[in-house]
């Protein structure tokens, strides 16, 4: 047996993609070091399962797939190794079960997130993965070791293979910050510049309407918009007023069309059809009823049914002469345009798209030109909609990038003459 030392795998990142890596690795028998920015891991998981943890989405493949848009065959093959079945049976083998929502969403059946986080980092440190908490990555010194500033100063990690899972640009508060992309572009890695997704849109409402009705739902709403391609598409759903323009599920569901659209033209027009159960013809005839000195506002809520903040945005479009005219009131609800100028910060947003490119990595999720570096999760260039699909694939490429780097490590082993040892 060799006495030269044991190799050592560093993950940096404590998120869903980083966890599930280091439980890969550790399950093949190498050390692991995990390292997390904050005080804790798992913040962020904790935050989006504060209303309930969307683990996952019980849609079949290879519908499933496609909710990765032009990254789906890519993501397809991290889910032929863990998919939506496989969350579910790991979460069972935490003692955590789950159902599928009426929306077809699957969650645990107390639909909390901390007992499932719990659970998984006391597994982790039983199997002997270190924790190392507030350490936050700087990247890289001359000699190639691991740089971190924590409350005691600056440190240094010399690691064997290094798996980063720093996540994307949203939520910097929670640590997914985006701070690692000057360090990966210094080393030559290429990287899709991050972008917004997840995300709501200003509009640039007028003051009577940022002031009074942000906040305001509104539900149920069909949307209607068109894609880079001009190919128009709907979606019933839900979505909220904001201070500066709109948000909300029904806007994250098609955020990256109408983003890609704004990137392209300047902006984009999404149409609102605020009233989903009534035809055009049908609100013509309602509207054409005396308003017998009611006002529009009041004549709009007793003819279609429609709230306070549904009245304003019709006023918001319409100027004062159209408000007279029933017909274009009636179009107005039917079709209510609102023009898109930008998505929301990236500070703000759900998620972000763009990150390390799919193609600068193997199969193993290996930086190409930096052997024993991988990446996994959030800052890897794909997106998903909110449903439970980002955290399927960043669970499935913490696990392929896990297996990658615990793989590479062994082969360097035998090539070198090591023997590694079990995990603790």
């Amino acid at each position: 047996m060799s006495n030269l030392p044991t190799p050592t795998l560093a993950i940096i990142g404590g998120g869903p993609a980083g966890l599930m890596a280091a439980e890969a690795a550790c399950g093949t028998g190498l050390p692991v070091h995990l390292f997390e920015a904050k005080g804790s891991v798992g913040r962020k998981f904790l935050i989006a399962g504060k209303g309930g943890l969307n683990l996952t989405h019980s849609e079949p493949r290879p519908n499933f797939d496609g909710r990765y848009r032009e990254r789906a065959n890519d993501i397809a093959t991290w889910l032929d190794s863990f998919d939506a079945d496989a969350l579910r049976a790991w979460a069972r083998g935490l003692g955590i079960d789950t159902f599928v929502g009426s929306s077809g969403r699957v969650f645990p059946t107390d639909r909390k997130a901390a007992p499932l986080l719990r659970g998984w980092v006391h597994r982790l440190k039983v199997a002997g993965v270190q924790f190392h908490v507030q350490h936050r990555w700087l990247g890289w010194d001359a000699n190639g070791a691991l740089r971190f500033a924590t409350p005691s100063g600056e440190a240094s990690f010399t690691a064997d293979a290094t798996v980063l899972a720093l996540g994307g640009g949203s939520w910097p508060q929670l640590g997914s910050d985006g701070a690692w992309v000057d360090a990966l572009t210094a080393r030559g890695i290429d990287i899709a510049p991050l972008q917004p997704a997840n995300c709501g849109f200003d509009i640039g409402w007028s003051d009577f309407i940022a002031n009074k009705f942000a906040g305001a739902p509104l539900k149920p709403v069909i949307a209607h918009w068109p894609d880079i391609d001009n190919t128009t598409h709907a979606l019933q759903g839900e979505c909220v007023l904001t201070e500066h323009g709109i948000e909300g599920s029904l806007i994250y569901a098609i955020s990256a069309e109408l983003r890609d659209r704004i990137a392209r033209n300047g902006e984009a027009t999404l149409h609102l059809d605020l009233v989903p159960g009534r035809t055009l013809e049908r609100l013509q005839n309602d509207l054409a009823k005396p308003r017998n000195g009611r006002s529009l506002g009041e004549h709009l809520r007793r003819q279609t049914g429609i709230d306070a903040a549904k009245a304003a945005l019709v006023f918001e479009v319409l100027d004062q002469p159209a408000q007279q005219d029933m017909t274009q009131v009636a179009g107005a609800l039917k079709s209510l345009p609102l023009r898109l100028l930008r998505p929301r910060p990236l500070a703000e947003t759900i998620s972000t798209a763009g990150g390390v490119r799919l193609h600068a990595l193997d199969d193993a999720l290996m930086v190409k030109q930096h052997p024993g570096l991988f990446c996994a999760g959030e800052m890897l260039d794909w997106e998903a909609p909110t449903g439970g699909y980002l955290l399927t694939a960043c669970f499935a490429s913490g696990l392929r990038a896990g297996r990658g780097a615990a793989k590479w490590l062994q082969t360097s082993n035998q090539v070198r003459g090591k023997v590694t040892p079990v995990c603790p």
